[in-house]
């Protein structure tokens, strides 16, 4: 039996069949996009993809198209109801037919596309990033910072060509009031992919001289709503949260809030509406001077007037208050001066005293120095009466064994040698033996 051989076109116009017979209907269908490009023809090409949530990595693909007829309706349309431009890297649903092509294989043909769904998808992710910088305890930094009362020295962030950043200057510099202020623009790209990293530029170039500007202000105008988008991302909004100078915003537009709207000090809807902000926030400023000039020309009168009445009842209190002074020390000094008096009286008396107890203290002293004399005079005496030569001049001696006297004769035996001491010189001796009984 011969076996059935299909060429690859053969095969491929089988599954094309089996594709358009087992899925023949249109399918709503979550996506994100990916290399998003038009061509010359006004056809879409692009990728449709899924990824993982935990690892960020694919898990599904599929090429997609736009058919010009409906790329021309569709891209419009889902940037007016979003805000958000169609590029890759956005979350959509799309509804599609199924497709297989013999030559260029699987393939997913996009009809129709819901914004909601990426509205919701946008919302979510303004939510986490305000969330994020809400734990991080810099959501309200910004907010938080004190607009400086002469505001006149304006960082302007925007792109030089665009015409709200002309509008912003010509607002300010023909104001009504004629208030002075000094704009210097910081150029930044305001639309496209690299709108957070030019913003983020300029912001870094103000910070590194701070202290020549009051405020920062980031205005864009004259573009599509749907350039929005990279005005929605964590790094910009923390950038603005956290910078030491107020950020007024006025991005352009008016039904949604961007993330860095919403951490900026001040949102306003335009550049123009941010250059009349900073007009009345100075005019505010002039009208409190104003009243302070009106109060001090109004008070300082009366306040005068006032000190003069107080002097004047002050001037008048004055003798009797100094007479009255002048008894209390009067009667103050009378009493010290009886005080001095009684102290110098009685530390009088206790010098006496002192004196008279010196004189009594040199009597006793001479007496008792007699005495202490002739108690010497006594001891003298009685230690010459004690002396040993005065013994021996009597005719007593003393008889000594290794230069100790001798008192007990049984201490000494046969053959010991003594020393004898008498009044004249001394003599030595050997024991022959020794008589307790003598007397």
């Amino acid at each position: 039996m011969e076996k059935a051989v299909l060429s690859l076109f053969e095969l491929n116009q089988l599954v094309r069949r089996s594709v358009r017979t087992c899925l023949p209907d249109e399918y709503w269908v979550q996506v994100e996009l990916s290399d998003v490009r038009a061509n010359y023809s006004g056809h879409c090409y692009l990728e449709c993809v899924q990824k993982d949530p935990k690892s960020n990595s694919l898990i599904a693909k599929a090429r997609g198209i736009i058919w010009s007829n409906v790329f021309s309706q569709l891209k419009p349309y889902f940037e007016q109801e979003t805000g958000q431009a169609f590029v890759s890297g956005i979350k959509v649903l799309v509804k599609v037919t199924v497709d297989f092509h013999e030559l260029y294989g699987y393939s997913l043909t996009i009809v129709d596309i819901d914004p909601a769904y990426t509205l919701g998808d946008m919302a979510r992710r303004r939510r986490e990033i305000l969330l994020r910088l809400q734990e991080e305890g810099v959501l309200s930094l910004n907010k938080e910072l004190e607009l400086p009362v002469l505001a006149q020295r304006i960082a302007v962030i925007s792109s030089a060509t665009a015409a709200g950043y002309g509008d912003f200057c010509n607002q300010l510099e023909n104001n009504a009031f004629g208030f002075a202020f000094y704009p210097r623009l910081f150029p930044a790209i305001m639309q496209g992919e690299r709108v957070e990293a030019s913003v983020i530029a300029a912001l870094d170039r103000i910070y590194a001289e701070s202290e020549k500007w009051d405020v920062v202000v980031i205005i864009r105008g004259g573009g599509a709503t749907s350039d929005l988008s990279g005005f929605d991302t964590y790094d910009l909004a923390a950038s603005c949260a956290q910078f030491p100078l107020p950020i007024i915003t006025g991005i352009g537009h008016e039904r949604d809030d961007t993330v860095i709207d919403l951490v900026a000090h001040t949102r306003v809807k335009t550049p123009t509406a941010a250059a009349e902000f900073l007009v009345n926030h100075l005019r505010h400023t002039a009208e409190q001077l104003e009243n302070y000039a009106y109060y001090i020309r109004q008070e300082v009168p009366a306040r005068l007037n006032r000190e003069k009445e107080r002097l004047e009842r002050c001037i008048t209190r004055i003798p009797a208050r100094v007479q009255m002074r002048l008894q209390r020390e009067d009667f103050r000094r009378e009493r010290l001066a009886k005080r001095m008096e009684m102290a110098w009286q009685s530390r009088l008396a206790k010098e006496q005293y002192r004196l008279e107890l010196s004189s009594r203290l040199s009597v006793a002293l001479q007496a008792r120095l007699l005495k202490e004399k002739h108690r010497l005079d006594l001891l003298e005496k009685s230690v010459e009466a004690a002396s040993p030569d005065l013994l021996l001049k009597r005719g007593y001696s003393i008889t000594l064994k290794d230069g100790k006297a001798v008192t007990d004769a049984s201490l000494l035996k046969p053959g010991d040698r003594v020393v004898t001491r008498v009044a004249k010189g001394q003599f030595s001796s050997e024991v022959q033996g020794t008589d307790m009984h003598a007397e």
